[in-house]
Formats: structure tokens, C-alpha cells, sequence
């Protein structure tokens, strides 16, 4: 899947407010960059570590607590 597409799957997850993704995908990335388990079950050891936040968020793996259903 391409990056594009990642993205707008993950901004889906966070109400299109991509200050709440970058910030998501920044904590994320610095949590597997100290050590953290990847969610994903594929291999990831190619990929940089905001590609696996997105992937992550997008694929409904990661769940940012504070965010309300604006329904």
C-alpha cells in the first residue's frame, strides 16, 4: 500500500486532524525507537519507525486515548 494511502487511512482514525496523527505518530516513533514491540505482524525491520506508527494507527492497531467520537 502506498504511503498516500496509509495516510489518509490513519487521518481517518483521528477525525481528519492531522495535528492529533503527527503528534500520535511522533510518541509512537520514539517509543519504538527506545525499544518498544512493533503491533504490526508483518516484518518491519525495514521500515522506519513513523511508518510503523502510520501503519499502526491506520490498520485500527493503535488507538489514541482521548479522542472522542464527535457523532
Amino acid at each position: 500500500m502506498r504511503l498516500e494511502e496509509r495516510m489518509s487511512q490513519a487521518l481517518k482514525k483521528v477525525d481528519n486532524d492531522r495535528y492529533i496523527l503527527a503528534i500520535a505518530v511522533g510518541q509512537r516513533a520514539d517509543e519504538l525507537s527506545k525499544g518498544a514491540k512493533p503491533l504490526l505482524e508483518q516484518n518491519t525491520q525495514k521500515m522506519k519507525y513513523t511508518d510503523i506508527a502510520i501503519d499502526e494507527i491506520a490498520s485500527g492497531l493503535l488507538v489514541i486515548e482521548g479522542l472522542v467520537d464527535r457523532d
